[in-house]
């Protein structure tokens, strides 16, 4: 038993330790091979079609993507693009996650006044989207009557988003969303009223889902909206950023670009009628998934599942040391225990994830998305299950430590050979249920930029917006994984059976 024990923690600090080791020589590989500077790109990949992923290819791709490629050539930057949702962005750029964002930033005073914003690449305008057949909603003023009627409308928006501060003043009640395709979800639900947001993107939707349940009512007021790559104040690639613009638009590489999107130039003002519909194509469902069912397998292979056994091994340590400290004779130990079971117990995981990844850089603790997620969650694991440890220990009845002791065994060789084999037996059912509910919680790791198999499905139905069929996908692969585990558990439980007294 503890062979295997032994093995298991090797077996995963070798998945730490090694992976890391590559990624070291990796990077000094490179380094010497390539010496520009590298710079990470801020960026959501579900915003098409400025931002998205190829359904054939799963690669990042998009008229932002291209235009920030652009600029890196003219400007010798190496890109790292780091993928989050809109309302994590500017935290990300905040917190030194990233470096700058492409990602259709609308130019506002108050973002002036607090980032560096570069020059204007994109001109669009707001437009309102409905669900057809809506009527008495067609401008802001529409929108702004209701509101006065004490009957205000509901507006479907990325929180952080300028349209959403378009909708704010016109009076509409903001329900969040992560990005268009969900607000366009509520939208046709009724769950809101309408959505405002770029003309294009509204657009681009329509061409690519080959959907009529929405249609643009109007437009969101007459000013022209620019957008523009956003950096840190006093970051010296921003004027690095504006010298390549000028070049790539003086030699005409964004107006390449526009083309290749819309069929005109979105780079200058009034440049005319956006098409897209010689871009993407609509898909059938069955295409839909079809394309998208290997991406999401691998990410659950090489990111959901490796992060469920590293987390919760870590946690599981995390939870015996706990367990043992709140047992102990210790005040000052038991003290520490109960603090900490209580903070994890009484905080969300999410608010974790956000503190680790966002907070800890702060007080100049930086770490990787990965080793962030792995904290965050092993530390969880931990709270929960010391005191599933506790519980099964305390099952064991006092005699076994005192014949223990009769033969001379100490308190550690008591522990190790007869109560942690008889504790295992009586843990096993609720670890268990903590390890699958952890295997589910990993969906929440795009927060802190890791790419799992939940945001992989998200990907892919921003680009399509077929929900059902793909989530449904994401549904099974999590269920077959439980279901092995249960099964694990099943085993786990007949071999343990042998330590329990009879």
């Amino acid at each position: 038993m503890r062979h295997a024990v032994r093995l298991l923690v090797l077996a995963f600090v070798g998945l730490i330790v090694l992976p890391a080791g590559s990624a070291t020589a990796t990077t000094t590989h490179l380094a010497q091979a390539d010496d520009r500077p590298v710079v990470r790109v801020g960026t959501e990949g579900v915003y098409p079609p400025f931002s998205f992923h190829d359904a054939k290819t799963n690669k990042l791709t998009g008229f932002d993507i291209d235009v920030i490629k652009a600029v890196a050539k003219k400007a010798g930057w190496k890109l790292t693009f780091v993928e989050t949702t809109f309302d994590g962005i500017f935290t990300a750029l905040d917190a030194k996650r990233i470096d700058v964002i492409a990602n259709q930033v609308t130019r506002n005073p108050e973002r002036e006044a607090k980032y560096g914003l570069g020059t204007t690449y994109t001109y669009s305008r707001g437009v309102i989207v409905v669900k057809k057949g809506t009527t008495g909603i067609k401008t802001l003023a529409d929108i702004k009557k209701r509101s006065d009627d004490d009957d205000p409308v509901t507006a479907a928006e990325s929180v952080t988003t300028s349209w959403a501060d378009v909708a704010r003043k016109a009076g509409a009640k903001i329900k969040a969303v992560d990005g268009f395709s969900e607000a366009a979800a509520l939208v046709v639900r009724g769950d809101a009223d309408l959505l405002i947001n770029d003309n294009i993107a509204a657009l681009d939707y329509l061409n690519t889902t080959g959907k009529d349940d929405i249609e643009i009512a109007g437009d969101a007021g007459d000013e022209v909206s620019e957008q523009v790559l956003a950096f840190r104040k006093d970051d010296p690639r921003l004027e690095e950023s504006n010298k390549a613009l000028a070049e790539l638009k003086a030699d005409g590489t964004l107006a390449k670009i526009s083309e290749k999107y819309f069929k005109t130039d979105v780079t200058v003002e009034n440049s005319g009628d956006v098409d897209v519909s010689g871009g993407r194509a609509a898909r059938s469902d069955t295409e839909v998934a079809k394309d998208a069912a290997w991406p999401m397998l691998k990410k659950l292979l090489i990111a959901t599942i490796p992060i469920t056994i590293i987390s919760f091994a870590f946690g599981l340590m995390v939870a015996v040391a706990a367990a043992l400290a709140r047992i102990s004779g210790s005040r000052v130990l038991s003290a520490i225990a109960k603090a900490y079971i209580s903070i994890i117990r009484g905080t969300p995981l999410l608010v974790q994830l956000f503190i680790v990844f966002y907070g800890l850089p702060e007080i100049g603790i930086k770490l990787s998305p990965w080793t962030s997620a792995i904290l965050a969650l092993s530390l969880n694991v931990g709270g929960y299950a010391a005191e599933v440890v506790r519980a099964a220990i305390l099952s064991v009845p006092r005699g076994q430590f005192e014949a223990a002791s009769t033969v001379g065994m100490g308190y550690w060789q008591s522990l190790r050979r007869i109560v942690f084999p008889q504790a295992a037996r009586i843990a096993v059912p609720p670890l268990s249920n903590t390890a699958i509910s952890l295997l589910k919680d990993t969906s929440l790791l795009a927060v802190v930029t890791v790419t799992e198999l939940t945001q992989e499905a998200r990907f892919a139905a921003a680009n399509s917006g077929a929900y059902l069929v793909l989530y449904g996908v994401a549904a099974v692969y999590y269920w077959v994984v439980c279901v092995g585990m249960s099964a694990v558990q099943g085993r786990l439980e007949t071999r343990l059976n042998r330590f329990v007294a009879r």
